[in-house]
């Protein structure tokens, strides 16, 4: 998929002032990447597809419309920021905190939320050292293995919450090498943007 056809299908999916504010996060990423590295800087020239559409059709495997989104090391802020701008028209009662240990990056997501008209919590600390924030959603991307995420999932989702996390090629050895210390319902949405990649939607995570 190339930039223009990510961005084509991005623009008919939301409104224009959505847009409005995921043109505004762009900008302001690629101001902050010369100091910052936010994202890897050889997918800056495909920002719309690897990181905008691939973020937003996570917003689209959410069952909830109010309670707190919880987006884990965010990072440059995916999927949790393209999530949040969405969620501002479509999902107005949900609340969205960041959990970002890195100071530098935890200043970017204030500063450029702020730009986007945006009104979220930004946590600069470990993910297993914050107290337990009860989300109905958690997400992740490119952030640990499975069974880790699983750990974080149980720690911070309220009962009945989901979990959301995208995966690349691996996630079927993940998924077998969770299932050795986790039990859950998870099921598996093949990504919009990446051949192999997909998207885990799960719920009851409990030990094995």
């Amino acid at each position: 998929m190339t930039e223009g056809e990510a961005r084509d299908r991005l623009q008919a999916t939301v409104s224009r002032e959505t847009f409005s504010r995921l043109e505004t996060y762009a900008s302001a990423l690629v101001k902050w990447q010369k100091t910052i590295n936010l994202v890897s800087p050889s997918t800056l020239p495909d920002l719309w597809a690897r990181h905008f559409l691939d973020s937003a059709q996570v917003f689209e495997l959410s069952d909830e419309k109010r309670g707190l989104w919880l987006d884990i090391g965010s990072g440059g802020g995916f999927p949790g920021l393209v999530c949040a701008a969405m969620a501002k028209e479509k999902a107005p009662d949900m609340q969205f905190t960041f959990i970002e240990s890195d100071l530098r990056k935890g200043s970017f997501l204030r500063t450029v939320a702020a730009e986007m008209g945006l009104k979220i919590g930004v946590l600069t600390r470990r993910i297993e050292d914050t107290p337990r924030q009860n989300a109905a959603i958690l997400s992740a991307r490119a952030l640990a293995p499975l069974t880790r995420l699983l750990g974080f999932a149980e720690q911070h989702l309220a009962t009945g919450g989901t979990a959301l996390f995208l995966k690349g090629a691996t996630h079927a050895k993940e998924v077998e090498q969770a299932l050795e210390h986790w039990r859950m319902k998870i099921d598996l949405v093949s990504s919009q943007t990446a051949d192999e990649a997909v998207i885990l939607k799960i719920g009851d995570v409990r030990r094995a």
